[in-house]
């Protein structure tokens, strides 16, 4: 993967990822959970933890310049998710307590959108937005393992196993989502299509390496994969009837066919195995669980807030700064 510039912070990360001399830049932007130049810059420095980058010595993953840039940039993004993400706990279980997020939760419906109106360039966008996480599916939360005991490791444990494949590479969550890549016409290089993606976008995903790589936010990384686990079963349904309608085979639906199978057990161990337990353990930990579930939930509604418009107006929604070829939104 190459290291994209569109900024003062994402010209930082790279010149410290590649070992160079350069002056760090201070963090300061106008809205840290979408701000396109900030989370591009922190996504490099997450990555190091993840892939290879072009031109980046694998030493730089421990590097003190690049660890105390990130720092800097973490916490600009933390104090701004703890600005929307505050939820008080109750004493109902924590299944309900997430369900109610969840309920009153009030995004708008991307898989609606597009299992009823979806044309195949909008897909592939959706794809292309979805391909910084879904090309390293599962990854971020696996890095909360160690940082857990007991039931809670078990679950997690168990519901990472399915998301890489139960041992068949084939059948690996990202393995499969490269299919629907190529099935759409779509490059499966990891990164291929980062310099394309709007803060918005690379925001949710810098949201589960911050919460994976932080053992101070383990909760928050239980209840981020709760309500992600929770809330999948119905929108990957969606998304696979759209691709049907469209007249995309088996190749192109797998991945979201595979999504509604398994994430209809996963959303039950995950919310009452997993945070559950770690309530239970922990009972101090139960005010990050919901931070995570309800920081998830703020930023998936940021993104759909922001790429719905403009695909109902016929745009497409990528980083406006972009300028390489990029699908239009209706085609």
């Amino acid at each position: 993967m190459t290291l994209p510039v569109r900024g003062p912070l994402s010209a930082t990360a790279s010149a410290l990822l590649r070992g160079e001399p350069t002056e760090t830049s201070a963090v300061a932007v106008a809205d840290p959970l979408t701000d396109d130049d900030l989370h591009l810059a922190l996504f490099l420095c997450y990555e190091v933890h993840y892939r290879s980058l072009d031109g980046v010595d694998d030493l730089a993953e421990w590097d003190p310049r690049v660890l105390a840039f990130r720092a800097e940039l973490e916490r600009c993004f933390e104090d701004a998710l703890c600005g929307v993400a505050l939820v008080a706990p109750t004493s109902h279980p924590v299944d309900v307590q997430l369900r109610r997020l969840i309920d009153a939760d009030g995004a708008p419906s991307v898989s609606s959108f597009l299992a009823r109106e979806g044309t195949v360039a909008m897909y592939r966008e959706f794809l292309m937005h979805r391909s910084a996480y879904h090309l390293k599916e599962a990854d971020p939360h696996t890095f909360a393992i160690p940082r857990l005991r007991g039931r809670t490791k078990a679950a997690m444990v168990e519901i990472q196993a399915d998301e890489y494949g139960g041992g068949d590479p084939r059948w690996m969550h990202s393995a499969l989502f490269e299919r629907t890549m190529r099935e759409l016409g779509l490059a499966t290089d990891e990164g291929a299509y980062v310099d394309q993606l709007p803060g918005v976008t690379l925001a949710t995903v810098n949201l589960m390496s911050l919460f994976g790589l932080h053992r101070r936010l383990r909760g928050a990384a239980v209840g981020h994969l709760a309500v992600f686990e929770m809330t999948s079963c119905i929108p990957n349904r969606r998304y696979g009837d759209g691709l049907r309608r469209l007249g995309f085979g088996e190749e192109a639906t797998g991945y979201f066919d595979e999504h509604v199978e398994a994430d209809a057990a996963h959303g039950a161990i995950a919310a009452n195995d997993m945070a559950g337990s770690l309530a239970k353990d922990e009972p101090a930990l139960l005010h990050d669980v919901l931070f995570g579930a309800t920081a998830l939930l703020a930023l998936e509604r940021r993104w759909a807030e922001h790429v719905l418009p403009a695909w109902r107006s016929g745009r497409d929604a990528l980083w406006s700064g972009s300028m390489q070829d990029r699908p239009a939104a209706v085609a």
